[in-house]
């Protein structure tokens, strides 16, 4: 008879991932000085892309932020000039995908403005917006640019409502009115065709961004969720939250059955909003806690246990938020597979940090660094609201970026007038709840005003104009 020994050693998991390492910058390649705004917004407060990094400020009177040219280390002298066009706090930013100067920004004042950086950075302070986008009633919480399709921007405002923005004409063009209360999050699978969002009213959802149907919903009372990311093509979604005993939480589940997590797992007992960072070319995990000082990391399969434990990136300095660089940004030859830029509000400073995989030879690393999606768009606005899908045009990081876009954002003309999507006019006056709004609206107000006021002087110099030019023909030798 023979016995069979259970082996109660962990089972050997073999990964090209299992060493990798999180790996700090040296001081004079960190960006030091930064006045980092101390607002308590769940954001991350931080966008970058191969060119530019920017940042939200701390600022007395409207909100504004950095943009400093990546190359730009070190020192940033407290005069340096700012984006400050908004009345209130800006509470989100992000970088358009396929135009590296055009950055989107959204505030407190109810506004979504977009922005082009003139090469170089910033001379002076930026006060006039490329475009200004007023549709939401209450303040604006959050941004995200379409994955797959130019100049379709997504905007989540306090007013519970998600409108999507075509900015080839610079209008709302959709709106998805599905929520109860404040939208936490909001995250597009890979071609864009379904979006998920997290909620106060402690449900996860999974809608079609073009109908606004909610296709999936998810009623989370013993998990209660706070943020969520696409996992790829995998049809997976994961959520980061708090359990019933007050301890941090992940989740994954089916995108097309939400009734049920497919695993939970306990993270600790901290207080600090976990936020999760997917790679899908390398099938990575990051999970970053704010106010902590580590990251932790996973590989995520589609076969059980779907989550493995690699390991933990560790600092003393805690984390206000993270800026996460596109693939085309990475230095490939040293087998970096993804880089954080970590806001350590205490010291005024970003420090970059990049995840690498240990490797002995120099050359390029095909395995790690697949097809990744490019800075090419695949849709239009137009294509993609007429219902068509596709997948990112993908491009090779083996010859490194250095390919800048042709592509050049053209801001509508626009006229001044109402905001109907849905039937409804989205500017029609709403009485103010608060203080902070009346003054939001009175601003507002204010800007419309000097607006029409400058509007009329420029017309009443062309009237002028025009009388003279009359008063010439009359004048002239031939009618007489």
């Amino acid at each position: 008879m023979t016995v069979t020994k259970m082996s109660w050693r962990p089972q050997y998991r073999s990964s090209k991932f299992r060493n990798v390492y999180g790996k700090v910058a040296n001081r004079e390649h960190c960006f030091d000085g930064i006045p980092i705004t101390k607002n308590v917004h769940d954001n991350h407060f931080c966008a970058v892309n191969a060119r530019f990094l920017a940042i939200v400020t701390e600022s007395a009177g409207g909100g504004s932020f950095l943009v400093i040219p990546l190359e730009q280390t070190g020192r940033i002298e407290p005069n340096y000039p700012k984006v400050c066009g908004h009345q209130g706090n800006v509470l989100d930013i992000k970088w358009n995908p396929f135009i590296d100067n055009i950055i989107a920004s959204c505030s407190e004042d109810t506004s979504v403005r977009l922005w082009e950086i003139p090469e170089g950075g910033l001379k002076r302070n930026m006060m006039e917006a490329l475009l200004e986008l007023h549709g939401h009633s209450r303040r604006v919480g959050l941004v995200e640019w379409h994955p797959t399709t130019n100049n379709i921007l997504f905007s989540a405002g306090y007013d519970y409502k998600i409108l999507i923005w075509n900015l080839d004409v610079g209008e709302p063009v959709k709106m998805i009115d599905c929520h109860s209360d404040v939208i936490l999050c909001m995250s597009f699978n890979t071609d864009g065709s379904l979006l998920t969002t997290t909620c106060k009213d402690k449900k996860l959802r999974v809608i079609e961004p073009r109908s606004g149907r909610v296709l999936q919903e998810a009623n989370c009372k013993n998990h209660r969720v706070n943020r969520v990311v696409f996992l790829g093509n995998m049809k997976r979604l994961l959520t980061t939250g708090v359990s019933r005993w007050n301890t941090r939480q992940i989740a994954l589940w089916d995108q097309e059955d939400l009734s049920m997590p497919l695993i939970e797992e306990e993270i600790d007992g901290l207080s600090g909003l976990l936020f999760p960072f997917y790679d899908a070319d390398t099938h990575m995990l990051y999970l970053a806690g704010k106010g902590d000082g580590n990251i932790r990391y996973y590989e995520i399969s589609t076969e059980k246990p779907y989550l493995s434990y690699l390991m933990e990136f560790r600092s003393p300095a805690p984390q206000k938020g993270l800026g996460v660089m596109p693939k085309h940004g990475l230095d490939v030859s040293a087998c970096e597979v993804f880089r954080f830029y970590k806001l350590v509000t205490l010291k005024g400073l970003i420090e970059p940090i990049s995840m690498i995989v240990p490797r002995r030879s120099d050359s390029y690393q095909e395995d790690i660094y697949p097809m990744t999606p490019g800075t090419e768009p695949a849709l239009t606005p137009d294509e993609w609201l007429g219902g068509i899908n596709r997948d990112p045009v993908l491009m090779s990081l083996k010859e490194g970026y250095k390919k800048s876009s042709k592509m050049v954002f053209k801001a509508p003309i626009k006229e001044k007038k109402s905001v109907v999507v849905n039937g409804i006019d989205l500017l029609e006056n709403v009485p103010p709840r608060t203080e902070n709004e009346l003054l939001r609206m009175f601003f507002r107000q204010q800007d419309e005003i000097r607006r029409l006021k400058e509007e009329l002087a420029q017309k009443d110099i062309r009237i002028r104009q025009l009388q003279l030019e009359l008063k010439n023909l009359r004048n002239s030798p031939k009618n007489c």
